[in-house]
């Protein structure tokens, strides 16, 4: 299949060699020095965009791709705010989008184990949640979007936490409230973990993400999986899909 690639550093090149490792051409790269290309016959001829670039330009990238008639794949996060406005022109017909917060399969699975033990730990209000997330220095956002995704799939099962909040200096959060800390340092390349903590254990469940393969390799695969279809997706709807699972990852 053709494939194009919105945002060229070093996630951009990832996929670039693994989507020709399994085949597929490449037939346009859009960094922010060639914004231009996107009205070009190359970027037009693509079968799906992979976007992986900025908060700040994630949406402009999206519309133009949409504008192009090209479907995209975005892992861009620090945008969802927006996510209404796009999904309402995909649901209008006027674009194709499939939106991760992290294309990771690992992460997906760990996503999955996250619902289920809020779920159980619903029953269980002396156990108290808090999470963490490690990144490398470049990442701009915070906390990241896999760690909102997560935080708010813990709340919507857990009644007594009401929302998530990253704690501030002198602020002392409530007890409905699910804390995030974040930590940027070298050039991690994903590392979260939840805890549950009571006065007498402690449960944690961690994903720790060994380098941006398993991200760049979701990434293609979910192009894969989009070619040909229209409207919104996530990536829990393709990896239901593959899996011939119902629920699991949504």
């Amino acid at each position: 299949m053709k494939l194009a690639i919105i945002g060229y550093g070093r996630m951009g090149h990832l996929i670039k060699e693994i989507a020709e490792n399994r085949g597929h051409k490449i037939v346009c790269t859009i960094d922010v020095d060639n914004t231009d290309a996107f009205n070009s016959d190359e970027f037009r001829s693509a079968d799906v965009a992979i976007e992986f670039t900025t908060p700040g330009t994630a949406v402009s990238n999206i519309l133009a791709s949409f504008a192009a008639g090209v479907p995209v794949v975005s892992g861009t996060t620090g945008w969802i705010d927006a996510l209404p406005d796009i999904k309402d022109l995909c649901d209008k017909g006027k674009g194709t989008l499939l939106y991760g917060s992290n294309f990771s399969i690992g992460v997906n699975i760990f996503m999955a184990v996250n619902r289920y033990l809020a779920k159980v730990m619903n029953d269980f209000p002396e156990y108290n949640p808090s999470m963490t997330e490690i990144h490398h220095i470049h990442k701009l956002d915070h906390p990241s979007g896999t760690a909102i995704t997560l935080a708010n799939e813990l709340v919507a099962e857990v009644g007594r936490i009401e929302k998530w909040e990253e704690p501030q200096p002198g602020k002392t959060l409530k007890d409905n409230v699910l804390p995030i800390d974040h930590v940027r340092e070298g050039e991690v390349p994903g590392t979260h973990i939840i805890t549950w903590d009571s006065a007498v254990d402690k449960i944690s469940i961690s994903h720790e993400a060994k380098s941006r393969q398993g991200f760049a390799f979701g990434a293609v695969k979910a192009a894969e999986w989009l070619k040909g279809k229209k409207g919104y997706f996530t990536i829990g709807d393709m990896l239901s899909d593959v899996t011939h699972t119902s629920g699991l990852f949504l």
